[in-house]
């Protein structure tokens, strides 16, 4: 299943199909599943290395990639285990699944700002018991409506069949994998693939948050390119900071500023690959939409995600993987598999991880063909679509579980990050004799200066 889910990846990002035939998988163990959640955390590293593997093999190499099964999904959860000290809780107090009237709903409250807009539209206490009880008074597509139009994030439970008869499903299904727009300057600026670090000398400008986005920078950051993230004031992710700033430096601008604006332009205009992951209309109402972030820079390789898909009426909806699990069809058919009685959702945020290993692979192939001229310079991938992917090889996939990562599954050496001492997980890939290294420890939001270091 494995080999099927990295053919249908490698068509949708551009590398030839027989490439599959320089990946290998080892191990036996799966997450437990109604979905291939292991075969695909698989598939997306496998194709994201081999996008790796076929620049140098652009400069006369032939190299093999060979992806673990088990450390693809332990990689699929979080990647770093604290040593003295303590993540905080995944969720919001109040984020969860909550019975309406007529089915289930999902509320995300993660962020203050969506936490403020549910509690205003259920009149309701931050707590489970008065959020559940005034849940229950709602019918669950009015509810959604309201809390998504007050600037909010929630999502009904779907089964399979009301998502491909919803509007927005049928938008999704018609789209790529990955959309590949060509178009503008190819921008090559002489840069060739390094050895023994491929991405080394890369600029990456990352605008992305939780979390598939910075999964994809920090692949890129594995394998050298630096990586510059930028993030509004005030905006924190307490949970997942640790697990996705390695490698990379962090730094705060407002692009409502016009002093912070002229800094991104600056930094814009150097970089090689730009990874977003706002709304669709965001950077546009800011005045930074396709063309504009092209001239600043021509030939940016420019690599968007969307929660819900790029076309139909949701496409600028506020989304997360969560949400998208139970507006797809993931959750309810999670809930028929296990005959249970509240949603089911996947092991682990699997479509937030592969998006991004996806998104890495198409920054990668269009570093790739920039190098040979071509004007293959903006890629979209979407949360919704990869859940397609899924659907396409759904089944029953139960092995020998991994279980939590043992002591085994950790680098020797402790990483000094800027919350204490912490194991990270072994890099689930090699490419010929390389594995993914990153040269700086996992850092604070905000903490580094609005700059290039080269």
């Amino acid at each position: 299943m494995t080999d099927f889910l990295l053919r249908d990846i490698l068509a949708a990002t551009g590398l030839a199909h027989e490439a599959s035939g320089r990946v290998t998988f080892s191990g036996r163990e799966r997450l437990s599943s109604c979905f291939p959640v292991t075969e695909l955390a698989a598939a997306a590293i496998g194709a994201a290395c081999l996008s790796v593997a076929d620049l140098l093999n652009q400069e006369g190499s032939s190299l093999p990639v060979i992806v673990d099964h088990r450390l693809a999904s332990l990689w699929f959860g979080f990647s770093i285990r604290p040593q003295g000290w303590t993540l905080p809780a995944a969720w919001d107090a109040i984020a969860g699944d909550y019975r309406t009237r007529d089915g289930w709903i999902k509320i995300h409250t993660n962020a203050a700002h969506h936490k403020r807009a549910t509690l205003s539209v259920l009149g309701s206490t931050a707590t489970r018991e008065a959020v559940a009880e005034a849940v229950t008074g709602w019918n669950g597509d009015e509810l959604e409506r309201a809390i998504v139009a007050a600037g909010g994030c929630a999502a009904r439970l779907r089964s399979r069949p009301e998502w491909e008869n919803h509007l927005q499903g049928k938008a999704v299904s018609r789209e790529p994998l990955v959309l590949c727009d060509r178009g503008g300057s190819c921008g090559n600026s002489g840069w060739r693939p390094d050895r023994e670090r491929p991405l080394a000398g890369l600029r990456v400008l990352d605008l992305t948050r939780i979390l598939a986005g910075p999964v994809a920078t920090r692949f890129l950051a594995g394998w050298g390119a630096q990586v510059l993230r930028i993030d509004p004031p005030g905006w924190e992710e307490p949970v997942v900071a640790p697990d996705v700033t390695l490698g990379k430096q962090c730094t705060r601008l407002d692009l409502h500023d016009a002093g912070d604006r002229a800094a991104f332009e600056r930094l814009l205009s150097r970089a090689d690959i730009l990874v977003h992951g706002y709304r669709a209309d965001a950077l546009d109402r800011l005045g930074y939409g396709a063309e504009a972030r092209q001239a600043i820079r021509p030939g940016l390789v420019d690599v968007s995600l969307d929660a819900y898909g790029h076309s139909g009426p949701w496409a600028n909806r506020r989304g997360f993987d969560s949400l998208v699990q139970f507006s797809s069809g993931i959750a309810a058919s999670g809930m028929a598999w296990r005959g249970s009685d509240v949603p089911v959702s996947l092991p682990v945020q699997a479509l937030d991880h592969a998006t991004g290993y996806l998104m890495a692979a198409a920054a990668v192939r269009g570093i790739a063909a920039r190098l040979h001229g071509d004007t293959m310079t903006r890629f979209r991938l979407s949360l919704a679509r990869t859940a397609e992917l899924l659907f396409a090889h759904e089944g029953e996939y139960a092995g020998d579980d991994p279980g939590g990562a043992g002591p085994g599954d950790f680098l020797e050496h402790s990483e000094m990050t800027a919350w204490g001492p912490a194991l990270r997980l072994r890099p689930p890939a090699t490419v010929g004799e390389m594995r993914m290294r990153w040269m700086s420890p996992a850092v604070l939001l905000g903490s580094g200066r609005a700059e290039w270091n080269q």
